[in-house]
């Protein structure tokens, strides 16, 4: 089967319909730093602005797949159907999926997303999917419950055009399972100097364990050390990891035990990336990291999707 890539980032969408003999046609992306890592990994060029691209211009294809930046719809509400999601990137996605029209689509995005707008923006959304033909289901998952130590919840949608007379609740999200590794799974053991944290930033989080009695071990992180309004667990699980590390600081998770940061390399992995995946170093390789989707929960659900159109 064919698939297109929108809002390609790392590609994480392409590893996982890849490992299902699926083809790529088409992805786009306007981050010339993310278009260059998924270079160097695909070989392909992800450069395209999707908001200037003639949805007929792109190759046929079966499934459209990608995370959407969120953003709020106008005030017309529902009353607009299709019209009312101008201005919004989500408008791109279904004008290709109108022009298109496609066996089925694969969407991922932020938990927010569900109560985005006092719940209209994806009420609106789920409207425009309906009236374009498809049948939806859709659900929030957290990585740390498929597998994946990071706290990390996003919502997955998946749809069928309804003339395919799929049933779309045959459709199952990936079951819950246990965590295949920890933290102190993905670390590297000889990391440079330039990860080190600040001596006042060492300093403030040795007070804080101090301070708390707290027993550090390898994979112990500051935020937990920090943490004052929930209970300090110490489970090998990271916070999620948003494309915030790219403004540096403390927005990259700090080990508490080495005094570091993670690594991009060891952050690709708490991503679910594989290891030969290559990723660039630096505030840009953080933000891109963070921009990405969890790569084995993106691949069972592709694998679920090719299987039921098939």
């Amino acid at each position: 089967m064919k698939f297109v890539d929108l809002f390609s980032g790392l590609g994480g969408f392409r590893l996982a319909f890849e490992k299902q003999k699926c083809k790529c046609v088409f992805s786009s992306e306007i981050d010339d730093k993310v278009i260059e890592t998924y270079k160097n990994n695909f070989n392909d060029d992800s450069k395209c602005d999707i908001t200037t691209k003639d949805p007929n211009e792109i190759p046929d294809f079966d499934i459209l797949c990608g995370g959407f930046p969120c953003q709020p719809f106008s005030l017309a509400g529902l009353r607009k159907g299709f019209e009312d999601s101008r201005g919004t990137l989500f408008f791109n996605v279904a004008s290709i999926l109108k022009a298109k029209k496609p066996k089925a689509f694969f969407l991922e995005n932020v938990k927010g997303i569900t109560n985005h707008d006092n719940g209209k923006t994806l009420k609106v959304i789920l409207s425009i999917l309906d009236d374009l033909g498809y049948d939806y289901k859709y659900s929030v998952l957290n990585a740390k419950k498929y597998g994946i130590p990071q706290h990390r919840e996003r919502w997955y949608c998946v749809g069928i055009r309804k003339d395919l007379n799929i049933d779309i609740n045959k459709f199952q999200f990936p079951k819950e399972c246990e965590l295949k590794f920890r933290i102190k799974d993905i670390l590297d053991k000889n990391v440079g100097e330039e990860y080190n944290v600040t001596p006042i930033c060492k300093k403030n989080i040795q007070k804080f364990v101090k301070d708390k009695n707290i027993s550090v071990n390898d994979e112990t992180l500051a935020y937990e050390v920090r943490a004052s309004r929930c209970q300090f667990k110490n489970d090998g699980i990271s916070p999620c990891l948003t494309a915030k590390m790219g403004t540096g600081g403390n927005n990259v998770p700090v080990l508490v035990k080495q005094m570091r940061q993670l690594t991009e390399k060891e952050c690709l992995r708490l991503m679910g990336y594989p290891e030969s995946y290559k990723i660039g170093t630096g505030m840009q390789a953080y933000k891109q990291v963070g921009n990405s989707v969890v790569v084995p929960i993106v691949t069972e659900i592709a694998k679920e999707l090719v299987k039921l159109i098939s």
